[in-house]
């Protein structure tokens, strides 16, 4: 990232410095457990890190119409917990070894603890919800966790196939982009902001999710090892098409989509290189057509603030999209 970007990413910081501090402290009493393995899985987890944009992009929803009270801490951490439920069921569908440069929670406790312990984390993610006794946010909050287990059924039934861009979006949109979406929504119902005005954040949450996404999906095929923290085209081996190589199957020649279907069945790089796939998205511009759509996504984000009246909570919101498109990992 530039020296700019990431001096802005201080500022965003320092402005929300207490309330993040104060949700990692909710995190550790929330994800608490009787039963030590969970909470050992939940610490494991915490300690991960992550850029916990989820609960910061509820909380600037919630400051920027104004609203600062203990609710806005209480469902940031609401979102990072299902968030961090997602993480747990999705490393084990994906048979994931590593997440961030780590083992994988499901390669250190095994699968059977780590479904249980990701359906604690929904199950405790609801229970603190009901705190706020809003039937509005708990409504939202079960439409999101539907969204996302429909998102992860169809991913599954779309494996080694091609999928057009619409199912790609669709996808996306409900694995990843309708949780942006909604923690917008949910800052927007504690503001008690007009239909318009949550609409309009909802729309910044489900553009930015969809830029964050397409952006996870290229640097999966074009980041190191090193700083991706886990293996390179990992999507492609576990027979996922993401966007940039459904561009190179769409443009691509009939001998090209045999080489990427080749992947796709064999799951594997060990009839078609890693090289050869790369080649194939080179020379039809699949990578940047790919980035180019993400930073369509991230101008539409901006574009769907223009309504609102400016602020520190505004501008390190139309800031967002910009470190979505440009982050390295």
């Amino acid at each position: 990232m530039s020296t700019l970007a990431i001096a802005t990413a201080r500022e965003v910081f320092e402005l929300l410095r207490d309330d993040l501090v104060a949700i990692e402290q909710e995190l550790g009493r929330d994800a608490a457990s009787s039963v030590s393995t969970i909470t050992e899985i939940a610490e494991y987890l915490r300690e991960g890190g992550g850029k916990r944009i989820r609960p910061s992009v509820l909380l600037l929803s919630a400051h920027m119409m104004g609203f600062f009270g203990q609710s806005a801490i209480r469902l940031g951490t609401v979102v990072e917990m299902v968030h961090t439920a997602t993480l747990v069921h999705d490393d084990i569908i994906d048979g994931a070894s590593t997440r961030r440069g780590r083992p994988s929670t499901n390669t250190t406790w095994g699968n059977e603890k780590c479904v249980l312990a990701g359906d604690w984390l929904y199950m405790q993610a609801f229970r603190v919800a009901l705190e706020e006794k809003n039937l509005r946010v708990l409504d939202l909050l079960i439409a999101l966790t539907q969204q996302m287990v429909e998102g992860e059924l169809l991913q599954i039934q779309k494996l080694g196939k091609a999928v057009s861009e619409a199912e790609y979006y669709d996808l996306i949109f409900r694995k990843t982009a309708c949780l942006f979406s909604t923690s917008m929504r949910l800052g927007a119902v504690l503001a008690g902001a007009s239909e318009a005005e949550e609409n309009n954040v909802a729309a910044y949450g489900r553009t930015v999710g969809l830029a964050f996404q397409i952006v996870d999906d290229v640097l999966d095929l074009t980041a190191t090892e090193e700083v991706l923290g886990k293996p390179v085209a990992s999507d492609l081996r576990e027979g996922k098409t993401t966007l940039s190589i459904i561009h190179a199957w769409d443009h691509g020649t009939a001998a090209e989509r045999q080489l990427i279907q080749r992947v796709l069945d064999d799951r594997s790089f060990e009839h078609v290189s890693r090289q050869e796939i790369q080649e194939i998205l080179k020379r039809h511009g699949s990578v940047a057509y790919a980035m180019e759509v993400a930073e369509r996504y991230a101008e539409q984000a901006r574009q769907a603030l223009a309504g609102f009246a400016e602020s520190d909570f505004k501008r390190a919101l139309l800031w967002v999209p910009d470190f979505v498109v440009a982050r390295e990992k």
